[in-house]
């Protein structure tokens, strides 16, 4: 599902800093980390995502979900852009 979403959406920023400096900005609509990314890794992605009421969604696989950014390496962290 949320493969989909990340494909779909207008504007990405993919990684976990770039992640965190956008969820500051308060444009960031949802977050999507990777399971098999390492939790000391996405760990200020998802707390900041909390602290700032923004949802965060979860998808099993690093590589997937850089497929779905088109890139071709894994991402930890995506976030959608409003």
């Amino acid at each position: 599902m949320s493969y989909e979403k990340v494909a779909q959406a207008n504007e990405i920023i993919v990684g976990t800093k770039q992640a965190v400096k956008a969820l500051k900005t308060g444009h960031v609509l949802e977050v999507v980390i990777a399971e098999d990314a390492d939790p000391k890794v996405t760990a200020k992605v998802v707390k900041a995502a909390i602290d700032l009421n923004v949802p965060v969604s979860k998808v099993d696989s690093m590589k997937k979900l850089g497929k779905s950014c088109g890139i071709d390496v894994g991402a930890a962290a995506v976030a959608i852009i409003q």
